[in-house]
């Protein structure tokens, strides 16, 4: 005779819609970039020499669109470059609601906000990772002898840039 077993049932396979924790999908609000059929949609390829500067632009620095609404369809990502040369800083900015992950490709970019009435420098190396929350004013400075490349990824579909005369506006951000 076999003993019982004691391990506890499998669980259930959930699907969108059975948790709060995984999305309900729907086909119809996805665009015209994606199909009805979930499961075989393509995937996008952009190819690093096929990145776009029409995006948004901010003064000592450029950008370089690689994923987005337009160019893949995505709803809720923009994924790209930006580029600054030795010496450079950019102009003072915010990216609006997005939320801004950076990761950096080569030089050794400073990003700079403002603590109440200071200027902060996060100064990093190849490897490193920033977090820009929505509505951060900030601004990128490259103090070495090469370029400085990152990777940029955003919460929109788009590349939300505002630009700003300083890290301390008139009006704040999002208001």
């Amino acid at each position: 005779m076999i003993a019982p077993s004691t391990a506890a049932p499998a669980p259930p396979v959930l699907r969108g819609g059975d948790s709060p924790t995984i999305p309900t999908w729907k086909p119809e609000e996805m665009g015209d970039a994606m199909s009805d059929d979930l499961w075989h949609r393509p995937l996008r390829q952009i190819r690093g020499g096929a990145l776009g500067s029409d995006t948004g632009q901010t003064t000592g620095m450029t950008r370089w669109e690689a994923i987005s609404g337009k160019t893949a369809g995505a709803e809720k990502l923009w994924m790209g470059q930006t580029h600054v040369a030795p010496g450079v800083k950019s102009g003072d900015h915010h990216h609006g609601e997005a939320e801004t992950a950076i990761y950096v490709v080569s030089g050794t970019p400073a990003f700079v906000f403002a603590e109440g009435d200071k200027e902060v420098r996060l100064e990093t190396q190849p490897g490193d990772y920033i977090f820009v929350p929505p509505y951060v004013p900030h601004r990128e400075e490259n103090p070495g002898a090469e370029e400085a490349v990152v990777v940029i990824a955003r919460s929109s579909q788009e590349g939300i840039v505002v630009n700003l005369e300083s890290l301390w506006p008139d009006t704040p951000p999002g208001r």
